[in-house]
């Protein structure tokens, strides 16, 4: 499976648990809505159990508790699967200052990764947040970015006229594939 994910906003390279929160928020408004269309929309309910708490004995759950969230990864190893990641980063900076200017690259990238995948524990998720309307379940990219197996990033100049450094335009393509084929993964690889 093959689609792309986009952000705008600021992408700092000390992201602490608010700000990869924040991330996590604006992937899960769009990985919703790709999970109410083909292939993913015959995998949650009435049809399918990957979003059920508890499926039947003959169905997997891909629902993972942290906190008083319900997160939902796509990619997970319960279904087998990797990502691939190709990533087109635009941003204030001139070519070739990416690590002297709003923040270095490895950094940014760490907290854009951080933000693609569900929270590992409670320390990971923000004091005091709780999911908001729609986001039971909370939709994310990721298990564990692990699963990642490839990343590709481009930078370019953002010609947007900013005056905060850490802004970007992110547009991510994301291509999914199953290290083991099974029947629930199958529309997925």
């Amino acid at each position: 499976m093959e689609f792309r994910l986009i952000y705008k906003g600021p992408l700092k390279a000390d992201g602490n648990p608010v700000v990869k929160q924040e991330l996590r928020r604006s992937f899960h408004k769009q990985l919703q809505q790709l999970w109410k269309q083909p292939p993913l929309v015959r995998c949650g309910p009435p049809d399918g159990h990957f979003l059920d708490d508890n499926p039947p004995d003959t169905s997997l759950s891909i629902i993972e508790k942290v906190d008083a969230f319900r997160f939902a990864p796509l990619v997970t190893s319960r279904l087998y699967l990797i990502a691939e990641l190709d990533i087109i980063m635009l941003r204030r900076e001139p070519p070739g200052l990416i690590v002297t200017q709003g923040g270095d690259i490895d950094n940014r990238l760490k907290t854009l990764l951080d933000s693609l995948r569900m929270p590992k524990d409670t320390s990971e998720i923000p004091t005091g947040d709780s999911p908001q309307e729609g986001e039971d379940p909370f939709f994310c990219l990721l298990e564990d970015d692990n699963l990642i197996t490839r990343v590709a990033v481009e930078t370019d100049r953002l010609l947007e006229p900013y005056d905060n450094l850490s802004l970007v335009n992110l547009m991510i393509n994301v291509k999914t594939k199953a290290t083991i084929l099974t029947c629930a993964n199958i529309d997925l690889a």
